[in-house]
């Protein structure tokens, strides 16, 4: 499994008219509106397929195109443009009926009035800047929360944020159909980890599914040695492998265990149709070691993963990983760990036992086996290196039992100052906005969790589209948040969905 070419995806551009004004218009209507799909399938900000749909104009028109849209996998939203006046009692049915997210863009063919030539032809062909009104008035009749991007469809800051939409419309689509197996149950006593996958699958779409060790332990044994070799190899070209790892090292059996079970997951989860897993170091009967660096290199091929039974996280991480295809910058499981409590300002180091993902490392991670001291099992194998510097967020999923919310901190990501010879994992060192005390103390306030999805590739923007289509409630901590700011929109939150 890796992340995907989302090109396989499709958004399609549907524009709205009407009879009115005769068939030469909507001749114009309809070769405006292609060169405009045109120029958004072809734009490198967008990286889905943009599919032309048509002109619609009337209301049966626009409801087989909704219906259309509902019943084809490959479209994971749309994007509808109102060239001229689209009378908006024509949409109702079928907005009503459409069960995929859409964005309205606000915009016209020509950049710029011809102000020497402009007549009421011209008036009467672009008519966006009131056809679009119309339809966003039925839209808020309708209570549907949407984007509205406006401007050229020329503008790079347009095309960028259409980009960005159709990535988290790419991660609605992802999670209505991601599947996570869990490994055991969560760490005991332990809460933030829980959550009612019931309501997870009704209100989301994600599967949840447990299994004992001993399923996965029957994948584990059947893998061949042959196999073995062959990940000996891709780890050695990879990374940096010391000699007691490598082939004839005194210790070069702690790797090959280590990749028997990242390989027997493998195939458990391709083999059951399984997008991620979680599993706790409290429930390890019948594995050797704890899983790190086959969860660290199956998170770097688009696997969502999530520790001590965390299966919002690992939900949310392959999410994440599928949003950021292509783009510059990992995207990791990720744990607040440790403080930094300096007069200059607090920074926070985050890591985790074993699983972190190399997709955030800033050089080539090196390969290392050192004691666990919990879990009771052999000393498991990992991967160790840091995160270069750089704008990251952290984002975590909670459940509230009323309803789910995404909790978003905007980070700065610094390298470090000081060299950690005695760490044995995978980190990142940063800066919350708008400083340490506001940041941190948001997020407690908020209930955000200790584990989170870490993007060095997302931001704050691809978050809450996500949010806003599948209807959960986000909270972003960015350098505008202040604290009795932040405390007010919880208690607005509140209200609205109770």
């Amino acid at each position: 499994m890796t992340t995907s070419d989302l090109k396989q995806h499709k958004v399609w551009f549907v524009v709205g008219s009407q009879h009115l004004y005769g068939e030469e218009t909507l001749r114009q209507v309809d070769a405006q509106s292609r060169e405009i799909a045109a120029h958004l399938h072809d734009a490198s900000e967008i990286p889905v397929d943009v599919a032309f749909e048509g002109v619609v104009k009337t209301p049966g028109e626009i409801m087989e195109v909704c219906r259309r849209a509902n019943a084809d996998d490959s479209c994971v939203g749309l994007i509808l443009w109102m060239h001229t006046f689209s009378p908006a009692k024509m949409w109702i049915g079928g907005l009503q009926s459409l069960d995929k997210p859409f964005m309205q863009l606000n915009t016209q063919h020509g950049a710029q009035i011809p102000w020497s030539d402009i007549d009421m032809d011209y008036m009467n062909l672009n008519q966006s800047a009131h056809g679009d009104r119309e339809f966003g008035y039925i839209c808020s009749r309708l209570r549907i929360d949407r984007k509205v991007v406006c401007g050229h469809w020329k503008d790079p800051s347009v095309l960028s944020r259409i980009g960005g939409w159709t990535r988290s419309a790419v991660g609605r689509q992802a999670l209505r159909t991601t599947r996570i197996a869990r490994f055991g149950d969560n760490m005991r006593q332990v809460a933030v980890t829980e959550g009612d996958k019931v309501e997870a699958q009704i209100k989301l779409g994600l599967t949840v599914d447990g299994y004992g060790l001993g399923d996965l332990a029957t994948f584990v044994e059947g893998v061949s040695d042959a196999q073995i070799g062959r990940e000996v190899e891709a780890v050695q070209e990879a990374y940096d492998v010391p000699d007691e790892l490598a082939p004839g090292g005194e210790r070069h059996a702690s790797l090959t265990d280590a990749l028997r079970i990242e390989l027997g997951l493998r195939g458990f989860l391709d083999e059951h149709g399984y997008h991620g897993f979680t599993d706790t170091f409290e429930i390890l009967h019948g594995v050797k070691q704890l899983p790190g660096i086959g969860a660290q290199r199956m998170m770097a091929d688009g696997y969502g993963f999530g520790a001590e039974g965390d299966w919002k996280t690992a939900a949310l991480v392959r999410v994440m990983k599928m949003m950021a295809s292509g783009l510059e910058g990992g995207t990791s499981f990720m744990e607040d760990y440790t403080y930094h409590l300096a007069e200059s300002g607090g920074l926070v180091l985050g890591s985790h036992m074993l699983e972190v993902c190399p997709t955030i490392a800033a050089g080539r991670p090196r390969v290392a086996v050192h004691p666990l001291s919990i879990g009771g099992k052999e000393d498991p194998v990992r991967l160790i290196f840091s995160a270069p510097e750089g704008e990251a967020i952290n984002v975590a999923m909670i459940d509230l039992g009323n309803r789910f919310r995404f909790v978003c901190g905007e980070l700065d990501v610094l390298s470090l100052p000081h060299e950690m010879p005695k760490l044995p994992v995978a980190s990142a060192l940063w800066k919350t906005r708008p400083d340490f005390e506001t940041g941190t103390a948001a997020w407690i306030h908020a209930g955000g969790a200790h584990h989170s999805g870490f993007s060095m590739a997302l931001n704050a923007e691809h978050m809450r589209d996500l949010a806003e289509m599948v209807g959960v409630e986000f909270l972003t901590i960015s350098n505008d948040t202040t604290i009795q700011s932040f405390k007010s929109e919880i208690r607005t939150g509140e209200a609205y969905y109770r």
